[in-house]
């Protein structure tokens, strides 16, 4: 089919793409028990069972995950020899957080100033939708093996994907891997994000006194706990703003697209007069050098609040980590400064929460080949290359897992889609052109791996 032919196809197919994505963000597909009926996630699986049935996928299932979450497979056979490609989503949302937030309601899709707004709509529903509209356009005509692979709990990080793919790693080989989770840097820009930062969270705790004490009658003399916290967490950063924990390189440099200051003040709602934090630029910042944040804080309100020094308080930290770093050799850099940086003499104890590697992505081969001329071709424009600040713990388990297989991040979650926040939304053009992105790539990946 020619590249016209494909175009038009699509083209004709987006009300059905918006009929679908209605469809999934009524589902409250939020995987916390808590926050969301269970049967709203279990709605979403059955229709997407249904779905991918329909489109001639064979043995879609649903498999129960260590963290009770449900996977979703299914396959479709092509040539003898063809290569085979797996399609990655995620089919959990985000919770609404504040629905007066909202200018439409959080679980209908709602149409306004040319986007699509409702919970899900980018974060991953878009990309779902995007999937299924790429396969319609090939009707059958397919000239490579296609695996699916959707995961029930991505937003909550517990895992259960993580556990299910080594232990069903033939279900699933494959020799691309797109991770549709992902998405341009704006709005036409077509991109592909080539890393991702890791994590390495701790919780700190600091004690001083056996109890809270009066500050009038001891105040002055007494250690403060929260006093001494606060000094602390201050030693992560200099006057700039650069993370600095000793021992963890700050000064890396990123070599792919730029990110303008303008543009990341909007996406980042930062208030007019507010500077931006650190010496380098921005895609310095946020795709190449570490970054502690704090959190939350274990201390008295200010409502309710007595005048008393404190014995003890806690905060949680969360350091991002770049490509090139070990995440855990950097947990244990931040808990080696913070024991330096306290004062007083004061007892400090650290928990390790979670620690995970950053994630570098394909930058070569037939597959990133094939997948920068179709974004070229869908798009009209030359491929950016940026990172992303956020981790996908799964893509260094399909790494590990898959070790010659190419493993591609992109998707439809440009910066204006607010994923995870109120009026979340999408761009129609995005999934519309994504879908050209998807088919051109499953249509010419078989010609450019025979020529490799």
């Amino acid at each position: 089919m020619s590249d016209e032919a494909l175009r038009e196809r699509i083209r004709g197919l987006m009300p059905q793409a918006q009929a679908d994505l209605t469809e999934m963000v009524g589902f409250r597909s939020v995987h916390d028990p808590a926050q969301s009926p269970p049967e709203e996630c279990d709605k979403m699986v059955d229709w997407l069972q249904e779905t991918f049935t329909s489109l001639g996928l064979a043995e879609v299932a649903a498999h129960e995950t260590s963290d009770g979450s449900k996977a979703v497979t299914g396959s479709l056979a092509g040539p003898d020899d063809a290569p085979t490609v797996l399609l990655y989503f995620h089919h959990d949302v985000q919770p609404p957080l504040d629905d007066a937030a909202w200018d439409s309601p959080v679980w209908s899709l709602t149409e306004r100033g040319g986007r699509w707004y409702g919970r899900g709509a980018a974060d991953c529903k878009g990309n779902i939708a995007t999937h299924l509209t790429a396969l319609r356009a090939l009707d059958g005509d397919i000239p490579v093996n296609i695996k699916i692979i959707g995961e029930g709990s991505e937003e909550q990080g517990t895992g259960g994907l993580e556990d299910f793919v080594p232990k069903n790693s033939e279900l699933l080989r494959a020799d691309a891997i797109l991770v549709c989770d992902a998405g341009n840097f704006a709005v036409g820009r077509p991109s592909l994000t080539t890393s991702l930062r890791g994590i390495a969270n701790i919780v700190v705790t600091v004690e001083t006194l056996s109890s809270a004490m009066h500050s009038g009658m001891f105040g002055g003399a007494a250690p403060d706990a929260l006093a001494a916290l606060i000094s602390m967490l201050a030693s992560l950063r200099d006057a700039d703003g650069n993370t600095t924990v000793a021992g963890l390189k700050s000064d890396a440099v990123w070599e792919g697209v730029d990110y303008p200051a303008d543009a990341f003040r909007r996406d980042a709602t930062v208030l007019d007069g507010v500077d931006l934090v650190g010496s380098g630029r921005v895609s310095d910042m946020v795709w190449a050098r570490p970054a502690a944040t704090v959190l939350g804080i274990d201390c008295p309100p200010v409502v309710g609040s007595s005048a008393a020094i404190q014995a003890k308080a806690r905060a949680r930290i969360n350091l991002r980590v770049p490509p090139g770093m070990n995440a855990r050799h950097a947990q244990d850099a931040l808990i080696a400064h913070l024991e330096d940086a306290a004062p007083w003499h004061v007892n400090v104890s650290f928990e390790r929460e979670a620690d995970g590697s950053p994630f570098t992505g394909s930058t070569s081969g037939a597959g990133f080949d094939t997948m920068v001329d179709a974004m070229t071709t869908a798009y009209g424009t030359d491929v950016l290359l940026q990172g992303q600040g956020g981790s996908i713990p799964l893509c260094n388990v399909f790494a590990e897992t898959f070790p010659d297989a190419e493993i591609m991040l992109l998707g439809v979650e440009e910066p204006l889609c607010l994923i995870h926040a109120p009026n979340e939304s999408v761009d129609p053009s995005e999934i519309e052109n994504m879908a050209i992105v998807e088919a051109m790539f499953l249509r010419d990946y078989p010609a450019r791996l025979n020529r490799s």
